[in-house]
């Protein structure tokens, strides 16, 4: 187990390295970074001192290695528009979208695996039929045309919840949330029946019931717990989407997030801002995939021996 948990870490690592490399090089494909600095007016010697100053006069290798040093110690440099420190930027617009992320993921997780699991039970009748139409509705409906259609059912009309703007944990969460964790609900509910099914045709799950164990404690105990692997796999997908994801979303709403800072830094080209947005998502990913594959360990013993 412990050279499985090396090997992942390691892996991680590596992931997060090409990840910086991935950003620095397509952040440096946009343009020279002093056009978005300086003003057209700037004379050479104004531009030669400020490339000096931030290290762009220097070899592209070795502007990526002050990039990565200043990224580990958490300094992405200054923020063109807000003229402030863009990892402070980040860390204030961070609670808006931990709050809609984790409400939207614990809402998805509660719906769609209980869910899920009556879908498998019901295979080919007609709640099934229902609960696969909504899920393919889910999956494929654009987050930004049903985040309209909410605020125009329940705001515009029904008058039942604000239209957007930021309150903690009150009635402006509400639709943001259901907009962010419609897609996840889908997914759950899918991977959820699919695994069950897989499970529930087992021999483990047909010598439970040839035991004369009750059914209700053969889905849940025997069946629920061996389909939560696959299940556990695409919660880091749907956390990291969750979290980080919501750019559209939190632009229809303006939730003061990290999604709706990302769009405005794309609007403002915020240069250092979009890099220092791109890193963490990166490092976030990384970190919620590593979790994950650590969780495998204590999940799944299969995992544990063969890996030993």
């Amino acid at each position: 187990m412990t050279r499985y948990m090396i090997i992942r870490l390691g892996q991680g690592i590596l992931a997060l390295i090409v990840g910086t490399i991935l950003v620095f090089g397509l952040a440096r494909l946009t343009g020279n970074p002093l056009d978005l600095m300086l003003p057209e007016t700037a004379t050479p010697e104004q531009r030669q001192q400020m490339a000096e100053y931030l290290g762009l006069d220097k070899p592209i290798y070795q502007q990526y290695f002050v990039f990565i040093g200043n990224a580990a110690k958490g300094d992405f440099g200054r923020s063109l528009f807000f003229y402030r420190p863009v990892t402070q930027i980040i860390f204030e617009r961070l609670p808006a979208t931990l709050e809609l992320g984790g409400t939207a993921m614990l809402f998805s997780m509660l719906v769609a695996i209980p869910v899920g699991v009556y879908a498998a039970v019901k295979r080919e009748k007609w709640q099934d039929s229902i609960l696969k139409v909504f899920a393919i509705f889910g999956q494929s409906v654009p987050s930004f045309w049903l985040g309209i259609m909410l605020i125009l059912v329940f705001a515009v009309s029904l008058r039942w919840l604000p239209a957007g703007g930021y309150g903690r944990f009150d009635e402006h969460l509400i639709l943001p949330a259901l907009t962010v964790s419609t897609f996840s609900i889908a997914g759950f509910l899918r991977l959820t029946r699919s695994a069950m099914l897989d499970t529930l045709s087992t021999d483990y799950v047909r010598l439970a019931r040839i035991k004369g164990l009750k059914e209700r404690y053969v889905i849940w105990k025997h069946g629920l717990r061996n389909a939560l692997i696959p299940v556990i796999t695409f919660t880091g997908f749907v956390l990291v989407n969750a979290f980080m994801g919501s750019v559209i979303v939190e632009a229809v709403f303006a939730w003061p997030g990290i999604g709706q800072l990302s769009y405005q830094a794309l609007l403002w080209r915020d240069f250092p801002l979009i890099q220092g947005i791109l890193v963490f998502s990166v490092a976030l990913f990384v970190l919620v995939n590593l979790a994950i594959d650590i969780l495998y360990v204590y999940l799944d013993p299969r995992v544990r021996f063969t890996r030993d």
